[in-house]
C-alpha cells in the first residue's frame, strides 16, 4: 500500500531540496530520518516534515502503527514552484520597479509498506 504527502509553495530552492531528496530516495524512513538529522542545511526540516507526514498517512491508511524500518521511500521529488507570487517591488535603475523573485518548490514524497 502507498501513501503520499505533498507540500506546496515551500520557500526553498528546488535544487537545494532535490539534493536531499536524492539522498533519501530508496531508503527506509528510519535511515532517511537519520541521514537528514546529520545534515546542517535548513532545508532538512522541510524534507523531514514531508517524510514524517507521508509515514503518518500510511499508518492511517493501514489502520495500525507501523515500524519506521518497514516503510520505504518509493518516490521523493521536488518540482519548481511559481517564481513571481510575491507582489512586492525593489527599486531598479532609472526609477523602474523590479519585482521580487523568490525560489519556491513543491515537494512530493511517496512511501510504501513493502520494498519494491
Amino acid at each position: 500500500m502507498q501513501a503520499t504527502c505533498k507540500l506546496k509553495y515551500q520557500r526553498y530552492s528546488m535544487l537545494r531540496v532535490a539534493r536531499l531528496m536524492d539522498l533519501v530516495r530508496g531508503k527506509n524512513l528510519f535511515e532517511a530520518q537519520y541521514i537528514l538529522s546529520s545534515m546542517k542545511t535548513p532545508t532538512r526540516e522541510v524534507v523531514k516534515k514531508a517524510l514524517k507526514s507521508a509515514g503518518a498517512n500510511l499508518s492511517v491508511k493501514l489502520g495500525q502503527k507501523v515500524d519506521l524500518k518497514s516503510i520505504w521511500v518509493k518516490e521523493a521529488k521536488a518540482d519548481i514552484g511559481p517564481m513571481k507570487m510575491l507582489r512586492r517591488y525593489n527599486a531598479g535603475p532609472q526609477g523602474r520597479a523590479m519585482p521580487y523573485t523568490r525560489n519556491m518548490c513543491h515537494i512530493t514524497v511517496t512511501v510504501t509498506d513493502g520494498r519494491e
